[in-house]
């Protein structure tokens, strides 16, 4: 799973690495530019990412909306979306 994108030249390369490194096995993209155009992937290799463990989040309080799954307005009861979620004018 990715969880960022980022890019960064090459000078930013040499002088980051370690940082972007650390990325990279937090589950990061870094790609790597020759000036605006993009030449490498940095990418962990197999088994080098912690593994994740369970409960990390255990006992931490979180809140979440009374009406979380309830429908968008921007959905009509068939699941089509209305013209206010594409834009279309409602006149």
């Amino acid at each position: 799973m990715i969880f960022w994108m980022k890019q960064v030249t090459i000078h930013e390369a040499k002088t980051h690495l370690s940082r972007l490194i650390q990325d990279v096995l937090r589950g990061d993209e870094v790609v790597i530019a020759r000036g605006s155009t993009p030449v490498v992937r940095l990418v962990a290799l197999p088994g080098a990412r912690p593994r994740r463990q369970p409960g990390v989040f255990e006992g931490m309080t979180y809140w979440m909306a009374e009406d979380f799954d309830e429908p968008l307005d921007d959905f009509k009861a068939s699941g089509e979306v209305t013209g206010a979620a594409v834009g279309a004018s409602n006149s």
